[in-house]
């Protein structure tokens, strides 16, 4: 799919216009269903609104939502221009692991947006980091210091970075691969083996905005290695956890393309029965440790956090319910 932008008058506009070109494998689909997976941050209802405006054409022509798209046509979208996130400093919860002058390692706790985004203006981590540190250096707007994220309700260790220098290289470092992470999980049906790797292509699922889906010939190479660290009695498993690859909702896609989701995560098939004994109230899964070279000294640094206290319950409450103790 090649994306381009098009050239326009000159004097204020709105937005930049956005031409995508059909390509083969998305032939056949409706309008709708294709921005939907080129703007996964949009609600559809917002795209159809676009369309009706004549705010999306193709081939320079009005059609409908359900317009079914033909390889080679172009289909020219003109997005509202966003309005800048309010970042004024708000005082949000989460433990420091690690701070120096270039560089923050927090502890996330769960239900914590990262930064700004529809429908989360505040209240999220990066408010807090900037309460806390004032001035931080910005990849893009709405996210200063940040390098990577976790997902709303996955918790655990975060890196930040404090200056233009450490963000440079720290980007840098996470798109090489040089930053190693490990999460822990709980899943909701062990593996048959005790060990084993994943290495399936991932990418926005091509109907539903809200996931990312094993998509081999759509989406980007993305590999995590699991080990089974516990079985318990229910069926569940207590797992360790490294991604080689960082993509959206990795972990999650992953372990349920292997029919071990992660237990709370129902977006991915890891619902748990409202009647059951253990109920999560969110997706089990932790950012345990990240091991990276300090983007200024060199250092070889690891930073740990602590499981949350939620996950603490759950874990010790299966192993209770088989007789090992807490």
């Amino acid at each position: 799919m090649n994306e381009l932008s098009l050239p326009v008058a000159d004097g204020p506009v709105a937005a930049l216009p956005t031409t995508f070109v059909v390509a083969a494998a998305d032939a056949g689909l409706r309008l709708d269903h294709f921005l939907t997976g080129k703007y996964p941050e949009h609600t559809r209802s917002a795209l159809n609104k676009l369309i009706v405006a004549s705010q999306v054409l193709v081939d320079g022509c009005h059609v409908k939502a359900g317009y079914r798209l033909r390889e080679q046509e172009t289909v020219t979208v003109v997005l509202p221009t966003p309005e800048p996130p309010d970042l004024t400093p708000e005082k949000i919860e989460f433990s420091v692991l690690h701070e120096d002058a270039h560089i923050l390692v927090i502890n996330k706790p769960p239900g914590l947006v990262v930064h700004p985004a529809g429908g989360h203006r505040s209240g999220t981590l990066v408010h807090g980091l900037l309460h806390l540190c004032r001035e931080l250096p910005a990849a893009d707007a709405g996210r200063p210091g940040i390098v990577h994220r976790l997902d709303k309700d996955t918790s655990g260790v975060m890196l930040v970075a404090k200056t233009e220098i450490a963000l440079r290289v720290l980007m840098a470092d996470f798109k090489d691969r040089k930053i190693h992470k490990t999460y822990h999980a709980l899943l909701l049906r062990c593996p048959r083996e005790n060990e084993g790797r994943v290495s399936s292509s991932i990418g926005r699922h091509p109907v539903d905005r809200k996931k990312m889906a094993v998509r081999p010939v759509h989406g980007k190479h993305a590999a995590t290695n699991w080990r089974l660290l516990e079985r318990f009695t229910n069926g569940w498993g207590w797992a360790e956890i490294e991604i080689e690859t960082g993509r959206t909702h990795q972990i999650r896609v992953h372990m349920a393309s292997i029919k071990s989701p992660v237990a709370g995560d129902a977006l991915y098939g890891g619902g748990v029965d409202r009647h059951a004994v253990i109920r999560p109230l969110r997706q089990m899964l932790h950012a345990s440790t990240l091991r990276f070279r300090h983007p200024v000294s060199g250092e070889a640094l690891r930073c740990t956090a602590p499981l949350a206290e939620d996950m603490q319950q759950v874990l010790a409450a299966l192993r209770r319910s088989q007789g090992v103790g807490a």
